[in-house]
């Protein structure tokens, strides 16, 4: 039997010139911007005009593009190498896309996808599946393919979490710093209209929490926040910055918890802006933590698994 596994994210530019296309792809998303077609284009054109510049000279500082590509590769080598399946990654707002890949794996048996976002959002989980399936039904493979949802609960991915934690730390003793649960945000139109990524998170948190206390690791307190605001709405809260500006203890970790694989929100927005505005808030110590990225090796091969029988 010919099995297939697609991990699914978001994607990055893989080159300056795919700055535009990331962004025109992302904000034409119904998904992310519910508004009428027309209005919707209006409203990424606005987007994009204002945002390409400092986009791209953002990436320019990441090497030209997003470090969220060189991880997926790492990741997908390593399970090629352990896993009784055919690895693949499905990107959706930059290559390779769905119409991509598919063609590629249309005779296989069976497909599993697993997005690499382990909460559920109607944004990102729903968006790759939409994208996912209406490639699919071309070539009539849709009954073969079998997902996953979430799985922020799975003991593989905590313990993920918990080890780059550590590794973050070094030999540091963990009470003198304050840790902070850094999440991608949302607005709070979307959690409104139902959706329950923010439940998901503060469920991770839980489970992360409850795996540091296993493993003897005890901060002087835990927080959760919500990184990447834009624009003039209101999202959920409470902002990483305004958090960063409420502790009192001036030495902080920061662990992406919305992210599986590094990409230009950490390694960018929390390693650098947010960085700087740490200090100036008068920090002693911020440092971020690494995302799973080929940590995640061990997480798949039990979501496949699991999936399998």
């Amino acid at each position: 039997m010919k099995k297939a596994i697609l991990l699914l994210n978001m994607g990055g530019p893989n080159n300056l010139d795919e700055v535009k296309v990331f962004l025109k792809n992302m904000f034409n998303d119904k998904r992310i911007i519910s508004a009428p077609k027309l209005i919707r284009k209006l409203i990424a054109f606005i987007i994009i005009k204002s945002r390409l510049k400092e986009a791209k000279n953002n990436y320019k500082q990441l090497g030209g593009k997003s470090p969220i590509i060189g991880y997926t590769k790492e990741l997908v080598n390593i399970l090629n190498n352990e896993l009784d399946a055919d690895i693949f990654y499905v990107m959706r707002y930059t290559p390779p896309f769905a119409k991509d890949v598919l063609p590629n794996i249309k005779d296989y048996d069976k497909v599993y996808a697993i997005p690499l976002y382990p909460h559920y959002s109607t944004t990102t989980t729903a968006s790759s599946f939409d994208d996912l399936f209406i490639e699919a039904k071309k070539y009539k493979m849709e009954n073969k393919i079998q997902t996953v949802h979430k799985y922020y609960s799975n003991e593989n991915y905590n313990k993920a979490i918990v080890q780059r934690i550590k590794e973050a730390l070094k030999d540091k003793d963990p009470n003198e710093y304050e840790l902070v649960f850094s999440a991608h945000g949302l607005t709070q139109k979307i959690i409104d209209n139902g959706d329950i990524y923010q439940k998901n998170i503060k469920q991770n948190v839980y489970y992360a929490r409850k795996e540091l206390i296993k493993q003897g690791i005890n901060f002087r307190k835990t927080h959760l926040a919500y990184q990447s605001r834009v624009g003039p709405m209101q999202w959920i809260k409470p902002y990483l910055e305004d958090k960063l500006a409420s502790l009192k203890l001036k030495k902080v970790i920061i662990y992406p918890i919305a992210f599986t694989i590094d990409n230009s929100e950490t390694e960018f927005e929390l390693d650098v802006e947010y960085k700087e505005l740490a200090y100036e808030l008068g920090f002693k110590e911020y440092i971020v933590a690494k995302a799973p990225n080929i940590l995640m090796s061990e997480v798949i091969k039990d979501l496949y698994n699991k999936m399998g029988t």
